[in-house]
């Protein structure tokens, strides 16, 4: 969930205690942080990194989804260096797409106030598995679908709003639902050397 799209580290001595959603805009808007992405989980401050095989995944979807939104001119894409206000919390999804619908254009903000349609997360070795879990909920109460990708297991978690945990396999077709009407991909693809 940074630089490149990767994921998610502790910040090593940020806070001694639990921080308000206002101290951690503060906390980020601080000369020193310029360099750094950091989300806000739960009244924690997690520092986002970069893990080359994440960024590699993520970079894929990035490409598969800006093709069909070539195609499809009906919304915008962001990457890892774009942020989200969700449930009073700070998210940096991997990839996320918003439709003109939600927004006709992308925000200025580092952090938009509108929640995207489609949530990316791909998983790293230094994810925290509570946080992705905080994460997933958020997203689905504020309407979002997520997408988590588990290199490891060469899966994709489906979440929508309202519906069963969908998992889809190396072997199997992702598809963008109602978000990304007529977008399919081979799980294969997202994993291909």
């Amino acid at each position: 969930m940074r630089g490149a799209p990767g994921k998610v580290e502790r910040a090593m001595a940020v806070q001694s205690k639990p921080m308000t959603v206002e101290e951690f805009d503060r906390f980020v808007a601080l000369p020193e942080n310029a360099e750094r992405l950091f989300e806000y989980i739960g009244g924690e401050v997690v520092q986002v990194v970069s893990n080359q095989r994440s960024s590699r995944i993520a970079a894929r979807i990035i490409g598969f989804l800006f093709a069909y939104l070539q195609q499809h001119d009906i919304g915008f894409l962001t990457s890892s260096d774009g942020g989200y206000q969700i449930a009073g919390e700070r998210y940096i999804p991997d990839v996320a797409f918003v439709s003109r619908s939600r927004q006709a254009e992308p925000s200025d903000q580092a952090y938009g106030p509108v929640p995207p349609d489609l949530a990316v997360e791909v998983l790293s070795p230094s994810d925290d598995p509570h946080d992705v879990r905080v994460k997933v909920g958020n997203y689905l109460a504020a309407g979002t679908v997520v997408w988590v990708i588990d290199p490891e297991r060469k899966l994709v978690e489906v979440y929508a709003p309202g519906q069963p945990v969908r998992k889809v396999g190396v072997d199997s077709v992702l598809d963008g639902g109602e978000v990304l009407p007529g977008f399919t991909l081979a799980v294969k693809d997202i994993f291909a050397a």
